[in-house]
C-alpha cells in the first residue's frame, strides 16, 4: 500500500506547530521530510514522522533550546539526555524560587501600599496587637541618631551591598527598619546600630534570622525622618500615663516606602513601636 504523503501545510496542522518551524526544524536537521519535491521544492512527511516531532516538542517544554535537541538527538546517548535533563530540572528549581520571591515581594508592595493608604494620621498613638516576624539585622558602627538622613542614606546603601556580597535578591531591599534598645528608649538614650529588613520563608539565610515575637505594641505613627526623637519621647509618656510595662525593644518600622512624588529625598512613613504589657 502506498504512503500518503503530507504536506507541510498538513503536517503543521496536524501536529499544531507552524510552517516556519517546520522549516527550521529541516534547516537545523532535527526532523528532515521525507520526499522533497525536485520541481516545486514542496516538503512532504510521513505520518510515522508525528513521533520524532512529539519528541522534539516534548523536549522544548522540558525547558531544553533547539541546539540541545540536536545534540541529545544526534548522539542517542541516554547518559547524556539524562544529565541534560538534569541540568534543566535545577534551573526550573531555581526559576522556581526566583519566582516566589518576587511574589511574595509584589505581596509585601501591595500590602505597604494598602496599610499606609488606611493608617492612622502623622502623630496618632495607639495600641495594637501585632503577629510574629522575623528581621535580618545588621550591625554598623555608626550610631545613626547622631546624624541626619544623609548618614542614613549611607547607612542604607551598606545594607544593600551587604545583601550583594551574601547574593541575596535584592527584592529584599525596601522598607528598612531600626532597632532602639528597650533600656534606651525608656532612658531616652539615643544610641543604635542596628538596621534590618524583614524577611520571609523564602529568604535564604534562615539561620542568621531573628523572630520579633506577636504582642500588644504600644504605636506612634510619624510622616517624617527628623520627627523620631520627638515622637519617641510622646510614646514614652503614653506609656507612662497609661502604667504600661515596656517588655522589649523599640521598632522603627517603614510602612511605606516608594519615592514616586519626590526626587530629592527618601519618601517614608514609620510606625514607631514598643512592646507593652499591662
Amino acid at each position: 500500500m502506498e504512503k500518503q504523503l503530507l504536506s507541510i501545510g498538513q503536517m503543521s496542522k496536524m501536529n499544531h506547530v507552524s510552517i516556519s518551524a517546520l522549516r527550521l526544524y529541516d534547516e537545523m536537521g532535527l526532523l528532515k521530510p521525507i520526499y522533497v519535491d525536485s520541481q516545486t521544492n514542496y516538503r512532504y512527511y510521513d505520518i510515522n514522522q508525528n513521533a520524532r516531532l512529539n519528541m522534539i516538542q516534548y523536549m522544548k517544554e522540558l525547558g531544553m533550546n533547539l541546539k540541545e535537541i540536536k545534540e541529545t538527538l544526534d548522539q542517542k546517548d541516554l547518559n547524556l539526555i539524562e544529565a541534560i535533563l538534569i541540568r534543566k530540572k535545577e534551573q526550573t528549581e531555581k526559576e522556581i524560587e526566583d519566582l516566589k520571591l518576587k511574589r511574595s515581594a509584589l505581596k509585601r508592595t501591595i500590602y505597604s501600599m494598602e496599610r499606609y493608604r488606611k493608617s492612622p494620621k502623622d502623630g496618632t498613638i495607639t495600641l495594637e496587637y501585632i503577629n510574629t516576624r522575623r528581621i535580618y539585622s545588621m550591625y554598623t558602627p555608626i550610631n545613626f541618631y547622631d546624624y541626619d538622613i544623609e548618614t542614613y542614606e549611607s547607612i542604607l546603601n551598606d545594607l544593600k551591598n551587604t545583601l550583594i556580597d551574601h547574593q541575596l535578591p535584592q527584592i529584599y531591599y525596601c522598607n528598612a527598619g531600626t532597632l532602639l534598645k528597650k533600656n534606651d528608649f525608656i532612658h531616652q538614650h539615643y544610641e543604635s546600630h542596628d538596621i534590618f529588613i524583614f524577611v520571609d520563608d523564602y529568604f535564604p539565610l534562615q539561620k542568621d534570622v531573628i523572630q520579633i515575637e506577636n504582642g500588644m505594641y504600644a504605636c506612634i505613627y510619624i510622616d517624617d525622618f527628623n520627627k523620631e526623637k520627638e515622637y519617641a519621647k510622646k510614646l514614652l509618656e503614653y506609656c507612662i500615663e497609661k502604667n504600661y510595662t515596656i517588655t522589649g525593644n523599640c521598632i522603627c518600622e517603614v510602612l511605606y516606602e516608594m519615592n514616586i512624588f519626590e526626587e530629592d529625598r527618601r519618601s517614608m512613613f514609620f510606625r514607631l513601636q514598643v512592646p507593652v504589657s499591662f
